[in-house]
């Protein structure tokens, strides 16, 4: 059992510490007068090195540490923090955020969380692995991922470089509706970007990456399967044609479904909601994919990249049916968009936690080479580029790379083509999701097959 009076590996301050920080700042605000407040105290540390083409690029070590406080004074908020954690300094930032509040215009939503929302509970997650590892051993490791690159295949013939990430931070909040908990967390991540060339005198270069990014480092991918498998798909998409502008169906690689998932949690998030900045308003109980597709929220998964006992606002959290049968069964909202739209906070005050998009007539089997099968003659995307993304209206543009499939083989890799469509007739259109998942920061999902979109080429 850690000593809290004693600072966990890697760190400066020890959670006593900021407890007793926080709790100066607490009694500071109400002997100024605040009618509530809360405060955080933080400290986050890492490295990261960067290697090209068998050098070393640069060495980065970070320590930061902060203060925030929040003051209430009715129903007036003021904010302030400060990195100096001497007590003159925490009196002087508990004094500005009051000063704040005093010249800051009522808003009627504004406040803590009701006490009946807050967590009593505070599961132990597994989100903490210090990676101990020092500027040497990274760069070894990023130059031996990007030696695995240039060993794949002589027309590997150049890089964006390598490297090696080793993060971790921890905090410890409370405000005076009764919250108080913290906990601390590590991402330790591996990459490497490398660069194929065609034999000859053509300019036919192209270029790709991967990575392993997890919260223990003994569960990064190796070095040289990062390296070979970078390679790999570099080599794959070198004499890349135009096609013609035509519709038909698409399949999303993993990675980027992940990423269609992200922008329907936008679409259903408190801010755009409230702001009726979404094509979703007014979305609950409502189809919005085929009977099919569920999306489940789990903020208990072990060592989960989105895993936490409680929301930024110490918020209970737990799992729930966000999609059931394609119909939305629930928002991502905070205490304060919650208000805003006369509902109940879902604990997602900082986002989303640990989200799984799934079909319920993905079988086994269903790897990518039977999603190919299942796209039959279409586009299958594994890079989008650009922000073509109009939450108002759903409209959907991104420029994109990939390959063209004909009757669920891959004839030739694409490139400089456009796709476009409405995510509201996507996600409708969403017929299969792949068994082939894959974890991409907080969202699991598989391939994901939509079933028209218009693609502008020649």
């Amino acid at each position: 059992m850690q000593d809290p009076s004693q600072p966990l590996a890697g760190f400066s301050y020890s959670r006593a510490f900021f407890e007793e920080l926080v709790d100066t700042a607490l009694a500071h605000a109400r002997k100024l007068g605040a009618t509530d407040a809360g405060a955080e105290a933080s400290e986050g540390a890492g490295l990261s090195v960067s290697v090209r083409k068998g050098e070393l690029e640069t060495v980065e070590r970070n320590r930061d540490k902060s203060l925030g406080v929040t003051v209430y004074l009715g129903q007036r908020r003021g904010n302030a923090s400060t990195s100096d954690f001497s007590r003159a300094a925490i009196e002087r930032t508990v004094q500005a955020a009051y000063d704040i509040a005093r010249f800051t215009a009522e808003d009627p939503v504004a406040g803590l969380p009701d006490e009946a929302d807050i967590a009593t509970e505070q599961r132990e997650l597994d989100l903490f692995h210090p990676w101990l590892i020092d500027s040497r051993q990274a760069a070894e490791l990023a130059l031996a991922c990007e030696r695995a690159a240039f060993a794949v295949d002589k027309r590997i013939a150049n890089s964006e470089g390598a490297g090696v990430s080793a993060q971790q931070s921890h905090f410890f909040s409370a405000h005076t509706h009764g919250f108080r908990g913290g906990y601390a967390s590590s991402r330790h991540s591996i990459s490497v970007a490398p660069i194929a060339k065609s034999p000859g005198k053509g300019d036919d270069m192209q270029r790709d990456y991967w990575f392993s990014s997890q919260r223990d480092a003994k569960d990064l991918a190796a070095p040289d399967a990062v390296g070979r498998y970078a390679a790999e798909r570099a080599l794959s998409r070198l004499k890349s044609r135009k096609i013609a502008t035509r519709e038909c169906p698409v399949l999303f690689e993993s990675p980027l479904a992940a990423g269609l998932l992200g922008s329907f949690t936008h679409a259903v998030s408190g801010g755009a909601l409230y702001r009726k900045t979404s094509f979703l308003v007014d979305s609950l109980g409502k189809q919005v994919f085929p009977a099919h597709i569920d999306i489940a929220e789990d903020p208990f998964v072990r060592g989960g990249k989105g895993s936490s006992p409680f929301d930024e606002e110490g918020v209970r959290v737990q799992p729930r049916q966000v999609v059931d049968g394609g119909r939305v069964e629930g928002y991502f909202l905070s205490t304060y968009s919650a208000r805003k739209l006369g509902m109940k906070t879902t604990g997602n005050a900082g986002g989303s936690h640990n989200l799984t998009l799934s079909s319920r007539l993905t079988q086994p089997g269903d790897d990518l080479q039977e999603m190919l099968k299942k796209l039959g003659t279409g586009l299958f995307v594994i890079e989008l580029m650009g922000q073509g993304v109009n939450y108002v209206t759903g409209d959907y543009s991104r420029g994109a790379s990939g390959f063209w499939v004909e009757n669920g083989r891959i004839a030739y890799p694409v490139q400089e083509i456009t796709i476009a469509g409405n995510l509201r007739d996507m996600f409708l259109g969403l017929d299969a999701v792949g068994a082939d998942t894959y974890t991409y920061g907080a969202r699991t999902v598989g391939s994901v097959l939509v079933n028209r979109m218009k693609l502008a080429g020649n």
